[in-house]
């Protein structure tokens, strides 16, 4: 979520064949599953996907869509987008939680995995309807776990992870990155905590979900596929980030000046990907069949214009909410839609 919640509002990478070089030139949830499980997916389909080409489409915040020969992972996905009050002044830290099927069953398509960098509503809300609907494996804290517990998910799906871990999912990679929660311009944020066990009932309030610790993630969807560094806030840790070196990089834009040289910092310590895609610039209480609309905390302009200044041969790409990107960010022909599409019923 924006580090300003709290604040009133105004009225080297996995070694491919010279990708760098390449793209410089270039109600929550059901009580069963809906779809199959995953697991269910053909030993054929894998060994494809390890030679296609990912596509990319933002679902607005700082949430992804990752697509590679029927495989999907998901990074975040909050659509549902209810109000909150957060960009009027009037934030209502008792707003009862929600999920809308309909909207999330437009945007998700069938996720094979579901990254969550940390509990805060704006990133985890529709997860557990998400979960339960399709089986997806979910990998995220341990305060994610125990949330996800709590609204009715299967243990046995979710994946605990701390930083550090390189997870292999059948031909795509997952590096898991220790990560920070940005602030707001009184140097804290909103619900801050961990959870080291489930809540006695299913949290109902966004003010119900600590941000228990955040993480970033690295993914790289099939054998000689771009990598792309994914936040959910925007601070991060020097060490932790040090040396991943991505091709593309998914960077929240900052709505204080609390964290000391963030841009600076962080492009040099990725080294300069090759192309930098800003998120969690938009307010996300808007429905996404509209344009992105800009939070006003945030200054996308200026932040753009210093990633320019940073990192002058990074190539910059602002999202939009109706584009497919692929592997190098450029947009995609809009194909089709076909009869066989997987899709949440």
């Amino acid at each position: 979520m924006s580090d300003d919640t709290d604040a009133p509002r105004p009225k080297r990478r996995i070694q491919g064949f010279g990708r760098r070089t390449v793209l410089r030139g270039a109600a929550f949830g059901a009580a069963a599953p809906l779809l199959a499980s995953p697991a269910t997916t053909t030993a054929t389909t894998r060994t494809a996907a390890r030679a296609g080409s990912p596509s990319f489409r933002w679902l607005g915040t700082s949430g992804w869509r990752i697509d590679v020969e029927g495989r999907t992972v998901l990074f975040d996905p909050y659509l549902t987008r209810f109000r909150t009050g957060l960009f009027d002044g009037s934030f209502e830290p008792g707003t009862k939680l929600s999920s809308d099927p309909q909207r999330v069953r437009k945007h998700v398509g069938r996720p094979e995995l579901v990254l969550v960098s940390h509990s805060h509503w704006d990133h985890i809300a529709d997860v557990p309807y998400i979960a339960k609907a399709t089986g997806a494996r979910v990998v995220g804290t341990e305060t994610t776990f125990h949330l996800l517990v709590a609204f009715g998910v299967d243990p046995g799906q979710i994946s605990v992870v701390k930083g550090g871990e390189v997870l292999d999912f059948d031909g795509i990679t997952v590096q898991v990155v220790s990560s920070l929660h940005s602030r707001n311009k009184r140097h804290t944020y909103f619900a801050p905590g961990t959870l080291h066990a489930p809540p006695s009932t299913a949290p109902r309030t966004i003010s119900d979900l600590p941000e228990g610790d955040t993480l970033a993630f690295q993914v790289t969807a099939g054998s000689g596929a771009p990598s792309a560094f994914l936040m959910g806030a925007s601070d991060f840790s020097e060490r932790a980030v040090q040396g991943l070196g991505p091709d593309l990089a998914m960077i929240a834009v900052p709505s204080s000046k609390s964290t000391s040289r963030y841009a600076s910092r962080l492009l040099r310590a990725l080294g300069q990907p090759g192309v930098v895609v800003p998120v969690h610039w938009d307010n996300f209480e808007t429905p996404l069949s509209q344009p992105p609309r800009r939070d006003p905390a945030t200054n996308l302009d200026a932040f753009v214009a210093l990633v320019r200044q940073e990192s002058p041969e990074s190539r910059v790409v602002v999202p939009d909410y109706h584009t497919t990107y692929g592997g190098d960010m450029r947009p995609k022909p809009r194909p089709a839609p076909k009869s066989g599409d997987h899709q949440l019923p």
